[in-house]
């Protein structure tokens, strides 16, 4: 029996040291140092028990804890590697009443649980992932932050047997205003010559008019049962947004990128699934945004956010809020991965989206539920920081390729026609200085009503 020592992290460094609200992307970022033990000095272990700490006004979002789950990750993998990428089992004991981080140890890993204790038999390619990773959001996550791509994609398949299963997924339930969305997703992934499966999940609401339609475009359906947020209000726009926790039951895949369906892909997309559970674009403050991110599909995974879904809150009362505060450690994907369609920081007119962005995310009013003209952003002052004649540009773009078949699950229905000639007529007499109220509205679609 040996004792590990190392020093413990500085006590100056808080949690949003770790995940800042925005870092450089187009630089080298470093994050605050956890320090680690000498590795070298304690050779090969076969169990790893530590005592993890649970005090403190932080909670889970703890900095020693991390620190704490990170040295036994490292001496785990350094303990079971062997030459020709055969691991050899290694064991992990934690002690303390919140457990381990189940970001690095899986609850599929757990061997027996007993009050204050935890075994664990990890799976070490996972957990040779996590320690790859950078320790917070301080730093996109490799290889696309540096050059080292080829060493984390041997590391990454070493002891994959076979190609990997993996796929776009998606979700519609209690209505049917996201069809076209979806639609344009699915035929946006394809135009980017993806190889990926694509998997939609549909609730009862989703009629079977809609199912053929979304079929037609790419998807494979999977119907499923809704599940209700307990903190949101009756009603609410997120009311049933907890239904995405259903993405962990498709077992059939070993990775999944789930996409919202008001986003479309502009680039392929089919590299990043080599990043690890839970993978992400910020959002602000230390928190991912989570119409975009990878996640590892798993049964007991799925099981304990469904349990945990009645005491862990939510900031939003939406799937965000419960996912940031289940999954506090995650890794930073590149912006560019989900160019939010917001602009509250600029005072012009442009607004205009980069042209090297992967993934678009119309936040406001959806694009088919404006004119192909222009965003209807433009026409109500509380909207404007989501509109972008270009972002709007590009929706229409797939539109355009898409088969003509699917084009009328985007109609130009009265109600939405009324809507945008209502605030249109406002917009002119305020005379918004943006001038969109003025253009000529030529959208096909209002010969079709």
């Amino acid at each position: 029996m040996v004792k590990v020592h190392f020093n413990p992290v500085d006590e100056g460094i808080e949690w949003s040291d770790l995940f800042p609200e925005w870092i450089d992307e187009n630089s080298t970022s470093n994050c605050p140092e956890l320090p680690m033990p000498k590795f070298e000095d304690y050779g090969k272990l076969d169990v790893v028990v530590a005592r993890v700490p649970c005090t403190g006004d932080s909670g889970l979002r703890n900095v020693f804890r991390l620190q704490v789950n990170l040295v036994v990750a490292n001496l785990l993998v350094r303990s079971g590697r062997m030459e020709n990428a055969i691991s050899r089992p290694v064991f992990a004991v934690f002690i303390g009443s919140c457990g381990p981080m189940w970001e690095i140890f899986r609850c599929d890993d757990l061997l027996w649980h007993g009050g204050n204790s935890w075994i664990y038999k990890p799976e070490l390619r996972r957990v040779k992932q996590k320690v790859f990773m950078p320790v917070g959001s301080c730093q996109l996550a490799p290889p696309f932050a540096q050059s080292g791509e080829e060493l984390w994609r041997r590391h990454s398949e070493t002891s994959n047997k076979g190609m990997p299963r993996e796929a776009y997924v998606t979700v519609l339930h209690s209505s049917e205003a996201y069809v076209c969305g979806a639609i344009a997703l699915a035929q946006s992934i394809i135009q980017s010559n993806s190889t990926k499966d694509l998997v939609l999940l549909a609730d009862d609401h989703i009629s079977e008019k809609s199912i053929k339609g979304l079929r037609s475009a790419g998807w494979k359906i999977k119907r499923i049962k809704r599940i209700r947020s307990p903190h949101s209000e009756k009603d609410a726009y997120n009311e049933w947004n907890y239904s995405k926790l259903r993405i962990w039951q498709l077992r059939e895949y070993d990775k999944v990128m789930f996409i919202d369906s008001d986003l479309i892909v502009t680039r392929n997309l089919d590299d990043f699934f080599i990043y690890p559970q839970l993978s992400a674009v910020g959002n602000d403050k230390h928190i991912f945004n989570s119409g975009l991110m990878l996640v590892e599909p798993s049964i007991c995974t799925f099981k304990t956010l469904m349990n945990k879904r009645f005491v862990v809150g939510s900031y939003n009362g939406g799937d965000q809020g419960f996912l940031n505060e289940v999954f506090p450690w995650w890794h930073r994907l590149p912006a560019k991965l989900n160019q939010l369609k917001f602009f509250g920081f600029d005072h012009d007119y442009t607004h205009e989206i980069p042209h090297d962005m992967y993934a678009i995310h119309y936040l406001g009013l959806k694009p088919w539920m404006c004119y192909k003209d222009y965003d209807c952003n433009w026409d109500k002052s509380e909207t404007q920081i989501f509109a972008s004649d270009s972002a709007n540009e590009r929706w229409w773009r797939v539109y355009d390729t898409m088969p003509k078949k699917l084009r009328h699950f985007c109609s130009l229905t009265p109600a939405m026609d009324a809507r945008i000639q209502k605030y249109r007529s406002r917009a002119k007499n305020a005379s918004f200085p943006d001038g969109h109220w003025k253009i000529r509205v030529k959208d096909p679609r209002r010969n079709s009503m």
